[in-house]
């Protein structure tokens, strides 16, 4: 079904792990999990385009039902209730960071 958003009722929830480094002028983002990347002029900015395409990908591997079996192969775990406390983060140095990211899924 296309045109989820985040908004849309949660069926479960994952959480996966953002890294984002500093090249030059831009930051770049990835999600270790999905393998998802882009990148940004700005912390701000490259969070949420991290964020929009984690939430196209998942979206994009329900699409094509293929969404169970990617999570089980990445060992990605579905969770039927929001987890809390889900707030580290870490720097590797300066420019360098990762946080976890608790994301619904439909």
């Amino acid at each position: 079904m296309r045109g989820r958003t985040e908004t849309a009722v949660s069926a479960g929830y994952i959480v996966i792990t953002l890294v984002f480094q500093k090249t030059g002028r831009r930051w770049t983002a990835r999600c270790e999990e999905l393998g998802t990347a882009t990148f940004g002029r700005s912390l701000p900015e490259a969070d949420k385009k991290i964020k929009e395409a984690v939430l196209l990908h998942i979206n994009t591997l329900e699409d094509v039902g293929e969404r169970e079996r990617f999570f089980r192969e990445n060992n990605i775990q579905f969770r039927h209730t929001k987890p809390l406390g889900v707030k580290v983060s870490a720097s590797i140095d300066k420019d360098t960071f990762f946080q976890p990211y608790v994301q619904a899924v439909a």
